[in-house]
């Protein structure tokens, strides 16, 4: 599928794949894809940043790779490995035969694609690159991102350079637990993903959780984002939202009411310290506030 030609087109796209993006994300997307420039995506956990990745692998038909971040990622899980049993067993056989000085160990059938080799590889399908959670690896591992951000390209020292037929699509995604490198900010466009407005979570929630009653679904929404008001240890994202509803609508619940929201409260919130401060009387409180929001008092 061609690229979008517009943000409108881009925001529709978007849309068609169930995520519901703000005029200002849709417009950095589009620019993204057609400068053909990384897109960092940072903010809190649960604002969407990663389903943007599976999103538009979905809207262009591409395949998506996903390069998972952590503590320890090295070369070898992010890139590249080659695979020294098959080379061992080809040089016996060179041996065996009397060719071991034609057989060349480092021949493309012998290294191993991982995520980044996999993206911009030539021989491979176009994809988009989703590179999660860069905030969990290690500092040092940012420097061999450089390249393939800046020239879709990867330099293997005993094989040469792969470049990418047809640019990937990359994605980073941040949830801020530390700096990235200004050198990663450098190549990339940027966009900060924040939580949604409350009308722009309830677009969220009739897509991904149809069948919720409309009284329900705003008095979810009202108490969620009075939720996020609170200080709080995690505070519940988007996918906890739909998840919620899910929960609720499974409880025959046609609207919310404070027994419901303390049983349910583990669906929202991952953190005990955070369920014992709002469960009883301040979820009740949270509830009743919710109500009054979702049900504005008639006109005078």
């Amino acid at each position: 599928m061609k690229l979008p030609q517009s943000v409108a087109e881009t925001a529709a796209l978007l849309a068609e794949g169930g995520y519901v993006a703000d005029h200002a994300l849709a417009t950095t997307v589009f620019l993204a894809l057609s400068m053909q420039r990384p897109l960092f995506l940072e903010g809190e956990p649960g604002t969407g940043k990663t389903e943007i990745a599976k999103v538009l692998a979905e809207g262009l038909g591409r395949r998506l790779v996903r390069l998972q971040c952590y503590d320890g990622l090295d070369l070898a899980a992010a890139a590249y490995e080659w695979d020294h049993a098959r080379q061992l067993m080809a040089i016996r056989l060179a041996e065996a035969s009397g060719e071991a000085g034609v057989i060349d160990i480092y021949a493309r059938q012998f290294l191993q694609s991982r995520p980044l080799l996999s993206a911009i590889d030539p021989d491979q399908p176009p994809a988009v690159l989703l590179i999660d959670e860069l905030d969990r690896a290690d500092e040092p591992f940012e420097a061999f991102l450089l390249e393939v951000l800046a020239d879709f390209q990867l330099t293997i020292p005993e094989y040469g350079t792969v470049r990418a037929a047809t640019p990937p699509v990359v994605i980073l995604t941040s949830n801020r637990t530390r700096e990235v490198h200004d050198a990663i900010r450098r190549r990339c466009l940027y966009q900060w993903v924040d939580y949604p407005t409350a009308t722009r979570e309830r677009e969220i929630l009739a897509r991904k959780a149809p069948g919720i009653a409309e009284k329900l679904s705003a008095e979810i929404v009202a108490f969620v984002q009075k939720l996020r008001g609170e200080d709080l240890f995690k505070l519940p994202g988007v996918a906890e939202t739909i998840d919620w509803a899910g929960a609720l609508k499974h409880l025959d619940q046609n609207e919310l009411a404070p027994g419901a929201v303390d049983e349910t409260l583990g669906v929202l919130l991952k953190y005990q310290d955070d369920i014992a401060k709002i469960k009883g009387a301040e979820a009740a409180r949270l509830v009743s506030e919710a109500k009054s929001i979702a049900t504005p008092p008639p006109p005078v």
